[in-house]
């Protein structure tokens, strides 16, 4: 009996290894679970979602992203303008007050992926890179999968954007 809760505590304790193996903090600015949903094969956008927050003492400003997978990446928000919903870049970055948080999901803010190099395919991974005033670059690892939890996802949630529907993020 006590080895089988030994060996349960061991498992228990490599899960937690491996859910923090996937957040990031770098002076002050605290990064979780950055995921992107899987493209179709022909798709020329995709877009990463994450949970940031600032620890520090000061204001910080999500400045830029880049990623070796997209000819650019950009901070973008939606916002809905008489009844219409709308995506655009984040004009000046994304300011964090100290204590701050800014959820990244479908729907709101993301990094949006233009002219993607190739496709994401779920149960991989690519890197990507949020450039913050103060923190400095914070490389990240992104897993693509089809949920914030690696769930299935919604009905037509490629993360693509050419329908110029942008309800599904």
């Amino acid at each position: 009996m006590k080895r089988h809760l030994l060996a349960a505590g061991a498992l228990a304790l490599s899960g937690i290894a491996a859910a923090s193996a996937h957040s990031y903090l770098q002076n002050g600015i605290s990064i979780l679970h950055p995921w992107a949903r899987p493209t179709a094969e022909a798709a020329k956008t995709g877009a990463v979602y994450l949970s940031l927050s600032n620890r520090g003492d000061a204001a910080d400003t999500l400045v830029s992203a880049s990623t070796q997978v997209a000819d650019k990446a950009e901070i973008h928000e939606h916002v809905e303008e008489n009844g219409v919903l709308k995506m655009r870049a984040v004009p000046g970055g994304l300011k964090l007050a100290p204590g701050a948080s800014a959820e990244f999901k479908p729907g709101g803010f993301h990094v949006m992926l233009f002219g993607l190099k190739q496709r994401l395919k779920e149960g991989t991974s690519f890197p990507l890179t949020l450039v913050f005033d103060k923190a400095g670059p914070v490389p990240l690892e992104v897993r693509v999968q089809r949920g914030p939890t690696g769930n299935a996802a919604p009905a037509d949630a490629s993360g693509s954007h050419q329908s110029g529907d942008h309800k599904s993020h």
